[in-house]
């Protein structure tokens, strides 16, 4: 099928989940051979997989995750623990298959993709392990500082959230039943909170935190370079794309584009902690049915994530203390929604099992 190439064309082709479904999936969970709900929130995502799907037998074998990866402007400027030559290195440790979101891949059945949306270096993927699982999709060698001027331009924003969405679409078309989102670039918690403050009508200080473990100096500095770009750049909280541009980063837009794409093609999208999230508002502006279709992975500990996941109105699925990105929380949350849909489609029903139903 021919995919849209604006993001006004992608939002086009997006609609409502049909509430019709997931009301006939209560009535299945009405008769199953248990207490009522006795599952608890179990039983709300199986309901939510066949709304999304427009089936009561929902399916969620072919799972993967798409790895987002970008380097920022502002990394230089002291926001992170880490140097930003990390970005590159861990991108060739995803594709060697040894960093955190491989071993917890491989545990949920989940395939990872990396996508290399403008970081710095240049990797080949004909010369890396893993180079089949790598996409090349540079915006350009890492955004410009958001605390200088604008990150990057508007029509460069846009064909970042549409070429997320294209690496989704292709994924799809190949049968994936569930995508999960995963990010890696040094500072990227500088934009996203950046992204939060402006789309989730929050303050800047709520909004932003130690990200991989600044000290206090390191924080304030941060604080004080996000509030001069908001300052020079003044994004407009009623464009998406607008506030992607001017305060966001190349790899934030691939993640919106993967949300989009969930939405477009009625498929489950699960959402990883605060970098993801920052490109599920971007998203979520652009389109605001796209929540129909997005689950929560988890609750990280970086303290914007929580007003980030109330302005979306998501209830994470889990809250393990997480704040390592990848798409590791999203992917351990892919488990508990796989176990879900077992668990509508196998139990019996008190009809099935003989048993008698609750009289009183």
């Amino acid at each position: 099928m021919n995919l849209p190439s604006t993001v006004e064309a992608i939002v086009a082709g997006i609609k409502p989940v049909d509430r019709t479904w997931i009301e006939k999936a209560r009535e299945r969970t009405t008769q199953l051979v248990m207490p009522p709900r006795a599952l608890g929130r179990l039983h709300g995502f199986s309901e939510r997989c066949c709304g999304i799907q427009r089936t009561l037998t929902p399916v969620l074998d072919n799972k993967a995750v798409v790895v987002m990866a970008g380097d920022h402007g502002i990394a230089t400027e002291g926001v992170s623990a880490f140097p930003q030559e990390v970005t590159g290195a861990m991108v060739r440790t995803f594709l060697a298959g040894g960093a955190g979101i491989n071993a917890i891949a491989r545990h949920a059945g989940a395939k990872v993709w990396v996508v290399d949306m403008g970081i710095i270096p240049a990797i080949d993927p004909r010369k890396v392990t893993g180079g089949h699982l790598f996409k090349i999709s540079k915006m350009g060698s890492g955004t410009a500082s958001l605390a200088w001027g604008p990150a990057m331009p508007r029509e460069t924003a846009e064909r970042a959230v549409v070429t997320g969405f294209t690496h989704a679409a292709e994924l799809f078309q190949a049968g994936v039943d569930l995508l999960g989102t995963g990010d890696m670039g040094i500072g990227n918690t500088t934009p996203s909170a950046a992204i939060g403050t402006v789309l989730a009508d929050c303050s800047l200080d709520d909004m932003t935190g130690r990200g991989t473990g600044i000290d206090d100096d390191a924080l304030v500095n941060k604080r004080a370079l996000i509030a001069k770009g908001l300052e020079i750049n003044r994004p407009d909280p009623r464009d998406g794309l607008d506030v992607l541009a001017k305060v966001g980063g190349f790899e934030i837009g691939g993640i919106a584009g993967l949300a989009l794409a969930g939405a477009y093609f009625g498929k489950p999208v699960v959402v990883d902690g605060f970098i993801s999230t920052a490109g599920a508002l971007i998203a979520q502006s652009l389109c605001s049915t796209v929540t129909d279709y997005l689950f929560a992975g988890h609750q990280s500990e970086e303290p914007g994530h929580r007003l980030m996941l109330k302005r979306l109105g998501l209830t994470p699925i889990l809250d393990l203390g997480l704040r390592l990105g990848e798409g590791t929380g999203g992917t351990l949350a892919m488990t508990i929604l796989d176990s879900a849909v077992h668990m509508f489609k196998e139990v019996m029903t008190f009809a099935e099992a003989g048993v008698s139903e609750k009289t009183q």
